[in-house]
């Protein structure tokens, strides 16, 4: 930490500002934070279009295989992030194990992806609410939405956490519910006769465009699994993290995997992937098509699409919530480490980091003004940029993960007696890491194969690379930081 971040600190404590976050977020916060982050409308909506377009043997086979690259990355975090627990967790794994300059660019690009998602959110939500609504101003909607992610967030760490296993609660209720109608309907209990094995048999199902058909959802699934590392960063207000972190990364992993893979199965099973309402719901964020609705309604439950429309706004605003959450925290753990303003790193008397909170808040508010300048083309890019962002952030994750082993055995220490050890070193951080490469470079795949590179949507889909880029080495470039040397890496824990 600087000497002007320490004395700000310092000058806190004289006006009744505590100095640090306050642990007030229990294991099933943590757990509900985690399961949150990766349900939203990647499964609620998106999961018809991945079926449509690889059949659902390929969907699962993807959603499969971004699920072991999720388990070996969660894995990693775990054994960190019970090591370390602290809020500005990416940034601090890389700066500590990797290099200072690493650790700087992983910290703003995980604050720039979450900060543009709050954006992104609020533009969602608003457009949920045209359902019940259609003549209220979109911008009336996302201004309340805003106004109530802050004041969830600038309360107490407890509301946020509360708030947060409520969200999430409903989320992980309705997929349970989806699962169990399913079920009975592919045996025939409800909803007619069953379709047994139909759907998965016809045409060119199970496996519709082959590998280029798995390929082209990988990334979809991908974007889907994004939020559960946020458990990282709520590690740094949490009751015991010794104890609350290995559980929730034990338990979290496989309830989101039985999630997915369940729903998709289901879907699988009951929706001809031939059905073009699967593709529609996708592409046009239609509910009233969307596939669980459908189930729903094929189930023969009333009011199947308003209330799927309820909880996907439900998962919207969890994932603002969420997201607010996290960018707020790595902000103001950006500043107490002296690579943000130090005003950052200020706490007010109940452990919120205001200032991040704030300028976090109005970041999200300026990047959803630019989505009704103009024709939104610079909200389209900002969002573009964010989604890469976050499998930056996970290639980080596996790097920073095989830097930390090798320095704690360079420095003496026993893998045993770590209070959390990931399976599979090495070989998992570095599978982990060469799968978030596939699917970074194969983001937008397509527009390579055309005899004239489309480089519009090239420069579009990648934006957020050369940005992370340009953050590490102009850091470099400017402070002349390291390499960290294993047996030189800092292993104190606090």
């Amino acid at each position: 930490m600087s000497d002007k971040t320490t004395a700000v600190n310092e000058q806190e404590s004289k006006h009744g500002h505590t100095d640090d976050l306050h642990r007030g977020l229990k294991a099933r916060h943590l757990n509900m934070i985690a399961i949150g982050g990766a349900i939203g409308t990647g499964l609620f909506l998106a999961s018809g279009g991945t079926i449509s377009e690889a059949g659902p043997g390929g969907a699962l086979l993807a959603y499969a295989l971004i699920g072991l690259m999720v388990f070996m990355l969660m894995q990693s975090l775990g054994e960190m992030s019970t090591f370390l627990p602290v809020a500005d967790s990416f940034q601090a794994y890389g700066t500590r194990f990797v290099s200072p300059s690493f650790g700087f660019a992983q910290g703003w690009n995980y604050w720039f992806n979450w900060a543009i998602t709050v954006a992104a959110e609020l533009v969602a939500a608003a457009l949920v609410m045209k359902y019940w609504l259609p003549d209220v101003p979109s911008w009336v909607w996302s201004a309340v939405f805003l106004a109530i992610l802050f004041g969830l967030n600038a309360f107490h760490v407890k509301a946020f956490g509360e708030s947060e296993f409520i969200f999430s609660a409903i989320k992980v209720i309705t997929v349970i519910v989806f699962l169990g109608i399913g079920l009975l309907m592919i045996l025939g209990v409800m909803g007619g006769d069953s379709p047994g094995f139909s759907n998965w048999t016809r045409g060119e199902a199970p496996f519709v465009g082959g590998i280029g058909g798995i390929l082209a959802i990988f990334m979809i699934a991908g974007f889907s699994f994004q939020g559960t590392e946020m458990v990282a960063v709520a590690s740094g207000e949490a009751e015991n993290p010794e104890k609350t972190i290995p559980k929730a990364i034990r338990a979290v992993f496989w309830r989101i995997l039985l999630f997915y893979i369940g729903a998709i199965a289901i879907i699988g099973f009951l929706i001809p992937y031939t059905d073009k309402r699967l593709l529609s719901a996708s592409e046009n964020e239609d509910i009233t098509i969307a596939p669980f609705t459908l189930v729903f309604d094929q189930a023969g439950i009333a009011f199947a699409a308003a209330v799927m429309n309820a909880v996907i706004l439900t998962a919207i605003l969890s994932a603002g919530n969420s997201g607010l959450y996290v960018s707020s925290r790595m902000l103001f753990g950006l500043a107490r480490d002296g690579k943000a303003p130090a005003i950052f790193g200020r706490l007010n008397k109940r452990g919120i980091p205001m200032p991040a909170l704030l300028a976090t808040t109005a970041i999200g508010g300026l990047c959803f003004i630019t989505s009704l300048a103009g024709d939104g083309v610079a909200y389209t890019w900002l969002v573009n940029a964010s989604g890469l962002a976050g499998f930056i952030t996970w290639c980080g994750i596996a790097w920073s993960h095989y830097k930390f082993r090798r320095a704690y055995v360079a420095q003496g220490g026993d893998v045993n007696d770590l209070p959390f050890k990931a399976l599979w070193f090495p070989l998992g951080p570095v599978l982990a890491l060469g799968m978030c490469v596939l699917v970074i470079i194969g983001q937008n795949y397509e527009a390579w194969l055309t005899s004239t590179p489309d480089m519009k949507g090239l420069l579009s889909s990648y934006l957020g690379l050369p940005l992370f880029l340009a953050l590490w080495w102009g850091h470099k470039l400017a402070t002349k930081a390291p390499k960290v040397k294993p047996e030189d890496a800092d292993l104190s824990r606090h």
